[in-house]
């Protein structure tokens, strides 16, 4: 049998295009080996996530009748970039806050009804940075007296930036990364470059934070432009986990009409992300699109040998025990898998791909 075939760039960088995509019989190769490989290096477990970061019930699984971890927005719903795929309406059902003082005293009182974590985050400004800096020191209170979890959803940022987040003992941060610097401009409105994005995740990791970097498939109006030139820049560094997210149309964006992922395209790149981080846990996380449209892409991440799933669809916990993984469940965010689930851990983690 021939080698699978994996595919180096994408349309921003001139391959990857309608002539360089896989024939069925590559994605079929392309998916064999991902989970060949997944296999080698894992347990044979599928984890779940269900964190009531969102209302979420299915025929198996459902978030817990108590909030356990909850959003904070440090912008409240105010965002200085109005990207095209969000207009910042994920801001919407965050909790606001407006200074280091009012998270202390959302996140004592958050503690006391019961939450175990928070998702701290917020909009971006003209320059691409969320300012959670000053909140380093509120982050370090609320998880030595209050015994919280708190994972950072960061923008750009500088080596100081990330040095304090280290300092606060931050969880885990989370970034998303961009491979294209068209779509840095068109879609983000934002005057950077991919090199930023690639430094502000060095950043991170250079200074000790556990982090796990998101890569938006399809956020260039639904086309695959950057993400493989994310996966690239993200290949070479210590990270915890790597999470995969679809854009998801949302209803008054630009993007509203847009026609989700899928098929082979879609497949094809979750096989490579898993081929080239063979010892890395890989997620499929919250945000894509609903209907039959996430059926279909979160059987694509089962079969590609993900390692969870987050807010699965109906059917994917037996599907992955036809696969043969037991499933396991959380109420924590994907993002912190690593903290059950050690990079290379498996029956043949040494083996390497």
């Amino acid at each position: 049998m021939s080698s699978p075939k994996l595919l180096k760039g994408d349309r921003a960088t001139g391959a990857g295009s309608t002539t360089d995509r896989p024939s069925p019989v590559e994605v079929s190769l392309l998916v064999e080996s991902a989970m060949g490989m997944r296999r080698r290096c894992f347990a044979d477990e599928m984890h779940f996530f269900t964190p009531s970061l969102k209302h979420y019930e299915s025929d198996e699984v459902a978030t817990p009748s108590e909030a356990r971890f909850v959003p904070v927005s440090v912008t409240g719903s105010s965002c200085g970039l109005m990207c095209d795929h969000c207009r910042a309406r994920i801001l919407d059902s965050m909790h606001p806050v407006a200074t280091p003082e009012a998270f202390l005293e959302l996140g004592a009182r958050l503690a006391r009804r019961g939450v175990e974590g928070i998702l701290l985050t917020g909009g971006s400004d003209r320059t691409g940075v969320v300012p959670l800096r000053p909140y380093a020191d509120a982050i370090r209170t609320l998880r030595g007296d209050h015994g919280l979890t708190v994972i950072v959803h960061t923008g750009l940022l500088g080596r100081e930036d990330a040095r304090a987040l280290a300092a606060a003992g931050v969880d885990a941060a989370m970034i998303d990364i961009m491979g294209s610097d068209e779509t840095i401009r068109e879609v983000y409105h934002l005057d950077a470059r991919v090199s930023d994005f690639e430094d502000s995740l060095r950043a991170l990791c250079d200074a000790g934070v556990p982090t796990a970097p998101h890569v938006v498939v399809g956020i260039h109006y639904g086309e695959i432009v950057g993400e493989r030139r994310a996966l690239e820049m993200i290949a070479g560094l210590a990270i915890a986990s790597l999470v995969i997210v679809v854009l998801s149309p949302l209803p008054g964006t630009p993007m509203e009409g847009v026609k989700p992922l899928g098929g082979s395209d879609l497949a094809a790149l979750f096989a490579e992300a898993r081929i080239a981080f063979p010892k890395t846990p890989v997620l499929l996380g919250c945000a894509r699109p609903e209907g039959r449209e996430k059926r279909g892409i979160d059987e694509a991440a089962l079969e590609a040998g993900f390692n969870g799933i987050a807010f699965p669809a109906d059917g994917m916990v037996g599907a992955a025990e036809r696969l043969g993984f037991r499933p396991v469940f959380s109420s924590d965010c994907c993002a912190l898998i690593f903290r059950d689930l050690a990079p290379g851990q498996g029956p043949a983690a040494s083996a390497g791909p």
